[in-house]
């Protein structure tokens, strides 16, 4: 029988057997294997049994589906190898031994791209962040400058109300 083993800290050790066609993984409680880890998306994968094979398919999951690191739509997994769901990893085990895991030392490990210093930059324009390590930008607040340009009129026409009151009482 093939069963699923969370790897990560703080649920290592938990197990699901794969004992239906169709096992769906997911942060929240109608998952068939549920996983409460905020990286988990809440209905993240799901894992199918076809034939000798086990397939799984991610659910458009916000932090993605990985087997062995390789990001997945839809792939085979074998005993052994790892499946990354967010932040957490689950080793397929089944009853017969496991195939070695081949590492291929001739290539170079390919790493998850992060944010580029274009994405940055053009964020900046628009998005709140500035190139000058402040971490912010001013936004611009035109409201602010007409209701000064208002209160400096209405207090003119106050002062100029004032001053020709005051002539008029005492020129009487």
């Amino acid at each position: 029988m093939a069963k699923l083993v969370v790897l990560s800290a703080g649920m290592t050790g938990r197990t699901h057997e794969l004992q239906v066609e169709r096992t769906t993984i997911g942060r929240v409680e109608d998952n068939t294997f549920t996983i409460a880890e905020p990286s988990v998306s809440s209905h993240h994968c799901e894992v199918l049994l076809r034939g000798s094979d086990i397939v799984v398919k991610d659910l458009n999951s916000t932090n993605g589906t990985y087997i062995n690191g390789e990001k997945i739509t839809e792939a085979i997994i074998k005993p052994g190898q790892i499946l990354r769901l967010g932040q957490v990893e689950v080793r397929l085990e089944t009853d017969a031994p496991a195939a070695p895991a081949k590492k291929k030392m001739d290539q170079t490990l390919v790493m998850q791209r992060g944010v580029s210093l274009n994405d940055l930059e053009q964020s900046a324009h628009g998005g709140g962040f500035d190139t000058k390590g402040t971490g912010f930008t001013k936004k611009t607040d035109r409201g602010s400058k007409v209701f000064w340009i208002v209160a400096a009129l209405v207090g003119l026409i106050i002062v100029v109300g004032l001053l020709y009151a005051l002539t008029t009482i005492s020129g009487k």
